[in-house]
């Protein structure tokens, strides 16, 4: 993946992490229990959030499907529109939150994406004040346009679709290439009995996936054997190399994250199951 450094202000960066491409969801969404109490030390840190809409001079726009943000409790936030994923330096002080030295993936992106980011950058510029009702969150810019979030819940591990969407090497994420034949992009379900099957890339596989607490121990699948070209086998051997033996996995909303002991993984988001791909086993 081919990162570089957005020469964007502070407040332009806020509005492209609200949109985040695992560990599961914490206590930080509020009671959860559909109280209006705004809470002043938002606890926005360690929680999935979907972005929802953003509201400019009083116009209101339908965020793009996948828009998601997280800030890691460590001070790192991460994001994604569906398009690009997004990280940045995150300081969340009370009720405001601030955000420096993004870096960015640097794909195009579709016509409805780059809108909806053209028009937040202009939006956004100074901090921006966040607020907590139940499980929704509302961030505000200085100049009084706002953008609504909501809390996700995490998908279930077992019987979830998960399309694969980045390949993780260490310190590394590279996307999936978008140009792959659809039938070939990689995905895995996980079974009640213990096994995996799915798509790597290339060929279809299964195999055994016993999972304890938040390791999967995977067993060395089987499956079919085709050629193809390059650039599905190269994602393939990425997706298989992370597949091997014990790996520890997180969930936060919608996002899967598998990692091996080796520092090879993959990121998935849950998709609705089709006919071919839940039946698909090989």
């Amino acid at each position: 993946m081919h990162t570089q450094r957005m020469a964007v202000s502070v407040s332009v960066l806020a509005l492209l992490t609200l949109a985040a491409c695992g560990t599961e969801s914490g206590s930080g969404s509020g009671s959860g229990d559909g109280s209006d109490t705004v809470q002043s030390d938002v606890p926005v840190t360690g929680v999935a959030w979907s972005v929802d809409s953003m509201t400019v001079g009083g116009r209101k726009t339908e965020a793009p499907e996948g828009s998601r943000l997280e800030f890691d409790p460590k001070g790192r936030a991460k994001a994604g529109f569906g398009c690009n994923h997004i990280s940045a330096d995150s300081r969340v002080e009370g009720d405001r939150i601030t955000l420096a030295e993004p870096v960015s993936t640097q794909m195009a992106c579709d016509e409805k994406t780059e809108k909806f980011e053209k028009a937040a950058l202009a939006a956004m510029d100074g901090e921006l004040t966040a607020k907590v009702f139940g499980e929704k969150l509302t961030l505000t810019t200085e100049g009084g346009d706002t953008f609504a979030l909501s809390e996700e819940k995490p998908a279930d591990l077992v019987g979830t679709r998960w399309a694969v969407t980045t390949l993780l090497s260490g310190g590394t994420a590279t996307s999936v290439p978008a140009g792959l034949p659809k039938e070939r992009v990689p995905h895995l379900t996980f079974g009640e009995d213990g096994t995996v099957h799915g798509n790597s890339g290339c060929n279809s596989f299964h195999g055994k996936a016993e999972v304890k607490g938040s390791t999967i121990t995977f067993g060395p699948p089987a499956g079919t054997r085709k050629m193809c070209p390059e650039a599905e086998m190269e994602v393939e051997r990425a997706v298989l190399a992370a597949l091997d033996g014990p790996a520890t996995y997180t969930i936060k909303g919608s996002t899967l994250t598998v990692t091996s002991k080796d520092g090879k993984g993959v990121g998935a988001t849950a998709t609705p199951a089709t006919a071919e791909g839940a039946q698909e086993h090989g």
